[in-house]
């Protein structure tokens, strides 16, 4: 199928963001996609905030980018805003680094209040990167995701039809081809 980048914006490494990519990774991969897990937190601080394009982690980021047909791409919220980390990454990417890509986005935050930061923060930044398709993203308040101990991730009943629905419509989507790829 698709190779499918999954990309977790968070700065903590005991994020429910991260832990929900990953819960939605192995749907994906039971689709039958490729799924290249990628925590931004993990790159470089140095690298990131340095703006060091030539840093082989921020290349290997690229390369990946670059490879992937379809982009998850997943923040908490803060400030109404998507992650700083997430930013510094995106800002050290090719202007045009999603170009003819398939890109789901997703937020996670304490309320509802948020919920706007998808499709007022990121979609544009999304969009001037040359996404081809932004399938409907979704935002899931952090009340609805329970972490346990062993690193697994419940997400409550209504969350988790909502999450299953917008991920096989990007799913789906990976299958066609943007009408902008065709004619480049």
């Amino acid at each position: 199928m698709a190779t499918v980048l999954s990309v977790s914006g968070s700065p903590s490494a005991s994020s429910r963001t991260g832990k929900l990519l990953r819960h939605l990774d192995a749907r994906l991969t039971a689709q039958g996609h490729e799924v290249i897990p990628l925590d931004v937190r993990a790159l470089p601080a140095d690298a990131l905030l340095g703006a060091d394009f030539r840093h082989p982690a921020i290349v290997e980021a690229t390369e990946l980018f670059a490879r992937a047909d379809g982009v998850v791409i997943g923040t908490p919220v803060y400030k109404a805003s998507y992650s700083g980390v997430l930013k510094a990454l995106l800002d050290l990417l090719p202007q045009y680094a999603l170009t003819g890509k398939t890109v789901l986005p997703l937020a996670t935050g304490g309320t509802t209040a948020h919920v706007l930061a998808i499709d007022y923060a990121l979609r544009p930044v999304l969009s001037s990167m040359g996404a081809g398709h932004i399938v409907q993203g979704w935002f899931t308040l952090d009340k609805d995701l329970t972490a346990h101990e062993d690193g697994s991730l419940t997400v409550a009943p209504a969350a988790s039809e909502a999450l299953t629905q917008v991920l096989d419509q990007f799913s789906a989507a990976l299958g066609r081809t943007p009408l902008l790829a065709v004619a480049g």
